[in-house]
């Protein structure tokens, strides 16, 4: 055991002098900036935001740059999942200082946001200030809807021991309410939702954690676990699905694909599930006198399920205000949430030229992770730079992201992908075959990622 405790020691040194040397000659290092005296403003002081004002305010010297976020603290929202899963045991050292994260030289307005108007270049904030631009960093991330589960609410979560760890209590009270549900026995459900959320992987991770401590403590046989998602298929990256599938088939963990939640009765322990599938019905053919076509029909049925504890992801959508200003994606998948009308390369607004939005909230098709966002910013910070420079944006982003997903209490499955779907795996990870969970990348997760996010990416230098 002691070998092994040196060993985490050695790797977790060896991590951390890996990062600060990544550190070096990043955040704007060896990328031109611009003289010009312009106003810009940056509504959303989360990791997109923060991250795009540290770099922006060391490379435009003559720029007024101003963040609008009302939040007191800056939470790194990936440690959510291992704060319900009892990994992070003190959660607040998941959370910062808003104050302390606001990078020098750039004004803080401690408001939230009321109005945005992209063909007047204002934005309008709670009491009324309203603040001009001549070029806007759209990065408010996503709003939780959770009145849109029927039967639930923000202030009701926990009741009828429905839980999610989308939330910082919330997750905290998932932790309670795992520990007594492994401890009790019963039915675990575990749903994902029916709208682009960030981290998809999330919901999975809680699930895989919650079946293993239950091996960890001797309780399995007195559990249930069932996994429900929305959509066609457990994940969707051909690389990494293969061997997630597998393992929920060796953990006795049930996919129901297709299964979107609609409400839950919190005094019965019941959920409400739409269930959704195409199928080939035969229609006369309008072009051809007797003859018939096949045509897709989607036939949705109502499904009840019982549980002893239910973990959901709320479903969720840009802020109303985006939705509002008409900001977001007027057709398409990405429409009915509002998710900004951004080229997926550019991360241009494909209306607004003045306008660069990236992170969660952006209309783009990849995963809403801190990953990917990591990998944004650069891209949005050398295409604002060559419009304010009167150039055309010429940096591309092609869709990185990252998911860790938490298969047990010591291993990660760290999928790392594109645009496409393709595998776009790190060094030195690129050195492993990463389609199967691993070790290293646990440490990764649950060591390294949070001191990297507070101390390198929110001050724009990874």
């Amino acid at each position: 055991m002691k070998d092994i405790q040196i060993t985490r020691r050695r790797f977790v040194q060896a991590s951390s002098a890996a990062a600060a040397l990544a550190l070096m000659g990043t955040g704007g290092c060896g990328m031109k900036g611009s003289d010009r005296a312009v106003k810009i403003v940056v509504v959303g002081g989360g990791a997109a935001g923060l991250g795009m004002s540290a770099r922006l305010v060391r490379l435009l010297k003559n720029a007024q740059i101003t963040l609008i976020d009302p939040a007191e603290r800056q939470f790194y929202q990936p440690g959510f999942t291992l704060i319900g899963s009892g990994v992070y045991r003190n959660p607040n050292k998941v959370w910062r200082r808003q104050a302390d994260c606001i990078p020098e030289g750039v004004k803080w307005v401690k408001q939230a946001v009321t109005e945005l108007d992209p063909a007047k270049n204002t934005v309008t904030v709670a009491g009324g200030a309203v603040y001009p631009y001549d070029f806007l960093v759209l990065t408010p991330g996503i709003q939780c809807n959770w009145e849109a589960i029927e039967g639930l609410s923000y202030k009701t979560l926990g009741e009828g021991n429905v839980h999610s760890i989308y939330d910082f209590e919330g997750a905290q009270k998932t932790w309670k309410a795992v520990q007594a549900f492994v401890e009790k026995g019963g039915r675990g459900v575990f749903a994902d939702t029916y709208t682009k959320h960030k981290c998809g992987g999330a919901p999975k991770k809680i699930c895989l954690l919650t079946e293993h401590l239950s091996r960890k403590r001797g309780m399995r046989d007195s559990l249930k676990f069932d996994f429900f998602t929305a959509s066609k298929q457990l994940y969707d990256v051909p690389l990494f699905t293969p061997r997630l599938e597998q393992i929920y088939k060796e953990r006795s963990v049930s996919i129901n694909t297709r299964m979107r939640i609609k409400g839950v009765d919190t005094a019965a322990k019941k959920v409400h599930f739409i269930r959704t599938e195409t199928i080939k019905r035969e229609v006369p053919d309008p072009q051809t006198l007797g003859a018939v076509k096949a045509v897709d029909e989607v036939v949705t049925t109502p499904v009840v399920e019982e549980y002893d504890f239910l973990h959901l992801a709320p479903p969720q959508s840009a802020p109303d205000f985006v939705r509002q200003a008409g900001l977001g994606w007027t057709e398409g998948s990405l429409a009915a949430e509002a998710w900004v009308m951004v080229d997926k390369g550019t991360l241009v607004h494909k209306k607004f030229a003045n306008i660069v939005s990236l992170g969660d909230v952006a209309g783009i098709p990849t995963s809403k992770t801190s990953a990917a966002v990591r990998k944004q910013i650069p891209v949005a910070v050398r295409n604002l730079i060559a419009l304010i420079e009167g150039r055309e944006p010429e940096a591309i982003y092609d869709g990185y992201a990252a998911c860790p997903i938490v298969t047990d209490y010591g291993h990660v499955l760290m999928a790392e992908f594109d645009y496409d779907k393709k595998p776009k795996i790190s060094f030195p990870l690129s050195l492993l075959d990463m389609s199967r969970e691993r070790r290293i990348a646990w440490f990764l997760k649950v060591y390294v990622l949070k001191p990297l996010y507070f101390y390198g990416m929110i001050p724009g230098y990874w």
